[in-house]
């Protein structure tokens, strides 16, 4: 169980509790400028970062294993998040009931391809404060362009992402509140996966659940393998199946649309 399951969310996973998406921010002025913001200053904020992130690799173990440790403290209050299997993101859907297609930050400020695969998830509708934040991005602060997709769109729209091998994933902006689901990977420019994986500073929990491969419904056609965001995913030198490193799995449950087979499930990682 991750530590936000503990503190926000009564034991249960902390972004299937309804309370972590109540929050109005017309009423809640923090909450709100740090969205506004954060999407404001990605830019420079993303340079700041990865300018620092390169520095911290060159320090001595010792401080580095501190620096990172403060950096993950930190963004634990303020932007943080969980990959979630596509089951999960239809029961999350039943709380967060106004879904706007947004243009992803990470993706645009990477020169990456922009496919309107983030998600701005709320209870209720804040689009003026979208406007506010991409006013100043070249496709200027009108929102009427950003498409409203009903439940049924959005998860229509989460199954395309999964066929690119694109974990979908929760975040905070200022905790507990959730504001978004992100789909990306590595390779698109993914921040929060760059600073988890690249610099083992996480910003993100490993996911409740965990890949298991089933050996005997298993052909080794390894499918799988390039499917997975986090490189869990390999076939075994001598039984030619698929193997799953559980230390890398982040349980994200996107392995499994590669497979013709039903080979692949997600188990409760304490469990397995």
């Amino acid at each position: 169980m991750c530590q936000f399951c503990v503190q926000h969310g009564d034991g249960k996973s902390w972004y299937l509790q309804a309370t972590t998406y109540a929050y109005d921010l017309d009423a809640d002025l923090k909450r709100r400028e740090y969205l506004v913001d954060f999407l404001k200053d990605f830019g420079p904020n993303r340079e700041f970062v990865l300018r620092n992130l390169d520095r911290l690799e060159r320090l001595p173990a010792p401080l580095r294993d501190l620096g990172r440790a403060v950096a993950s403290k930190r963004m634990q209050t303020y932007h943080f998040g969980q990959p979630v299997p596509i089951e999960e993101c239809e029961a999350i859907l039943d709380i967060a009931t106004s879904v706007v297609r947004i243009p992803c930050p990470c993706r645009l400020f990477a020169g990456s391809r922009d496919d309107g695969y983030c998600l701005a998830i709320t209870t209720k509708p804040i689009d003026r404060y979208l406007e506010e934040g991409f006013a100043d991005y070249d496709f200027g602060p009108d929102t009427q362009g950003f498409e409203r997709l009903t439940k049924a769109q959005t998860l229509a729209l989460l199954r395309r992402t999964e066929e690119e091998g694109l974990m979908h994933s929760v975040w905070t902006f200022v905790t507990p509140f959730i504001g978004a689901i992100c789909n990306c990977s590595l390779e698109a420019g993914c921040m929060a996966m760059r600073f988890t994986i690249e610099h083992e500073t996480p910003i993100m929990w490993k996911g409740h659940y965990i890949a298991e491969a089933d050996a005997e419904a298993c052909v080794g056609c390894a499918d799988c393998v390039p499917r997975c965001p986090f490189k869990a995913l390999a076939v075994g030198p001598g039984t030619k199946r698929a193997v799953i490193d559980k230390e890398k799995c982040y349980g994200c449950g996107v392995c499994r649309s590669a497979c013709e087979y039903d080979a692949i499930r997600l188990v409760e990682r304490a469990t397995a």
